[in-house]
């Protein structure tokens, strides 16, 4: 089912949670074979595994045929994050093959095709917005950060959920028609072109590395401090 391209037969099944979106494609190294996607901020945990099975019979296909995962590891909240997070690192190990993390954000980037700056913004609750500046499509500048929607840089139009959420704030003509949130078939895409025409074994050893480009270890990207604290010792009550 897999082509072979360069050193490696590639199928890559992407997909991400860390938005609304709930998105799952399957990528053979030269087109998306079959992508679904379904926005539901309630009920990632419900809907990723109906999800990647309906890609899979989609492109006449299974499980077993995969050689590689990539999912989207935010940033994001983290109840939505960790359903496709931690289904990944379960997939890789039950069928023996490597995960990779892309930041969300990139996928978003990459799905608008756009070849000029612009910045992407997804929505991190609390009135705040996850970030990055981007020189086109494939190339991030800056960020993942999160920050209050006034204060995104001025002037670049602004692509995601987060833009059309806050038109407003940072102005209507700088909201991008371009899809808001991230789509796995374009996860897929990004993380194919990294896998298609390297060695797998140095690719992966980059990314242990923390140096790869794009595709990172499949872990969170956290921005804040988790709204749960462990408690402080209780006060000595003087008698």
């Amino acid at each position: 089912m897999a082509e072979v391209l360069g050193l490696t037969t590639v199928l890559v099944l992407a997909f991400d949670t860390a938005t609304p979106a709930v998105t799952a494609a399957l990528h053979d190294g030269e087109r998306v074979l079959a992508e679904s996607t379904t926005v539901d901020a309630r009920r990632h945990g419900e809907l990723l595994v109906p999800t990647v099975q309906r890609v899979l019979a989609d492109a006449g296909t299974s499980l077993a045929d995969v050689t590689a995962i990539a999912v989207g590891c935010g940033p994001g909240p983290y109840t939505g994050l960790r359903v496709g997070l931690m289904t990944a690192q379960a997939l890789a190990a039950s069928l023996g093959v490597p995960a990779y993390g892309v930041c969300t954000l990139d996928a978003v980037a990459y799905g608008s095709g756009l070849t000029e700056p612009f910045l992407v913004a997804t929505d991190a609750r609390r009135k705040e917005v996850f970030w990055g500046r981007y020189a086109d499509a494939r190339t991030r500048l800056s960020g993942p950060a999160v920050d209050k929607p006034q204060d995104l840089p001025p002037g670049l139009p602004v692509a995601g959920a987060g833009a059309r959420m806050y038109a407003d704030v940072i102005g209507a003509s700088r909201v991008l028609d371009v899809p808001e949130f991230p789509h796995a078939g374009a996860l897929a895409a990004l993380a194919a072109a990294q896998l298609g025409h390297e060695d797998v074994e140095e690719v992966v050893e980059v990314v242990e590395s923390g140096t790869h480009p794009v595709l990172g270890l499949p872990r969170p990207i956290y921005l804040r401090r988790p709204d749960a604290q462990v408690p402080s010792a209780p006060k000595k009550v003087s008698q």
